[in-house]
């Protein structure tokens, strides 16, 4: 998962500190995700680094980069965040195999149980190397960030820092106030906790997210949702599709199950819905609103990543969470943004 090693940069950047802070907000806020694995929770950890930084960016002695010393702060608040708290999950990691899909509507856990998805665009940035774009996505996708939430806060520091944002091991101890020896034995802890998740560092899919084919998929799934034609979506969703919806305690395995869920079950409830792709977790998917409100009023109601590979879809994530609509920079309501909706051609 680590980027090719670049060239230091040698440029001298004359600007004042307090200038310069903001530069780095974009790349915090990914560790942050990365870290706490929750967009509004980055957020405010980032937030939370600027106004430390703002406040002792006079006493800054200038003894290490203006990026690390912001690392190590945005570090400190993500260790003190995560400190006694339990590790945010997905569906399929609380109790046994999936739900039936009778009963597949069950009382929600509360928000904070659940890993939150992050838009792209908050965490990757238009220009820069292909390269380290393509690492940058994967390490944002719903697997990673599941996996590093197994890990104790100062190793997922660790792993991050070395893996993702390829820190030396000297860089990262001076950061956490240890020595090289504890740095590598923390990474190797990591990796072997993620090895056990299924996460191997070695051969990341660096693909980009919104290659030709996956897009092409993508808009034949919109299509086939908003007219909700269960043949097309058959023809789409790999046979052991996964599909789970936070904050519900929903999963379920099988595409036979997915398209009963659908086509009979409370799934029905989204017929008639209009969707428009956003760009997620390092992947495709989209926004849908129902005909909820009134006189027919398209309302937001959930966002979908989907996980695809070899050409078929093979996982669906549907947050319910209607806050993230603002954090995806999308309305509540389609007749504020009617933009947003074209038809969908099959």
């Amino acid at each position: 998962m680590s980027a090719p090693a670049r060239a230091a940069d040698t440029t001298v950047d004359e600007r004042p500190p307090e200038e310069r802070l903001e530069d780095h907000r974009r790349e915090l806020t990914g560790y942050c995700y990365r870290m706490l694995g929750s967009a509004f929770e980055a957020e405010d950890a980032v937030q939370d680094t600027m106004v430390r930084a703002w406040r002792g960016v006079a006493k800054f002695d200038g003894r290490s980069s203006l990026r690390s010393w912001l690392y190590r702060i945005a570090t400190n608040v993500c260790i003190d965040a995560l400190n006694g708290r339990k590790r945010r999950a997905v569906p399929m990691d609380i109790g046994g195999p999936g739900a039936p899909v009778a009963e597949s509507l069950r009382e929600p856990l509360p928000d904070a149980e659940w890993l939150e998805p992050m838009p792209d665009a908050r965490v990757s940035t238009p220009a820069g190397d292909p390269a380290d774009k393509a690492v940058a996505k994967e390490t944002i996708r719903l697997a990673f960030i599941a996996a590093l939430q197994h890990l104790p806060a100062r190793q997922r520091a660790v792993l991050i820092l070395r893996e993702v944002l390829c820190w030396k091991a000297a860089e990262v101890a001076e950061l956490l106030d240890t020595s090289v020896a504890s740095v590598n034995s923390a990474l190797q802890r990591a990796r072997a906790t993620l090895g056990e998740q299924g996460i191997s560092e070695a051969a990341p899919q660096t693909s980009p997210a919104m290659d030709p084919a996956q897009t092409a998929l993508l808009m034949r799934y919109m299509a086939a949702f908003e007219a909700f034609d269960m043949e097309a979506l058959t023809a789409l969703l790999h046979e052991d599709v996964e599909q789970n919806m936070p904050p519900l305690e929903l999963w379920f395995r099988g595409r036979d199950d997915v398209i009963a869920w659908m086509a009979t079950g409370p799934g029905q409830g989204c017929r008639g819905s209009r969707v428009a792709p956003v760009e997620i977790n390092g992947t495709v998917g989209f926004a849908q609103w129902k005909p909820s409100g009134p006189n027919g009023e398209f309302e937001a109601w959930g966002i979908t990543a989907l996980r695809i590979e070899d050409g078929v879809v093979t996982g669906l994530s549907i947050f319910l969470n209607t806050e993230l609509f603002g954090y995806f920079g999308l309305p509540l309501k389609l007749a504020d943004r009617p933009e947003l909706w074209e038809p969908k051609a099959g």
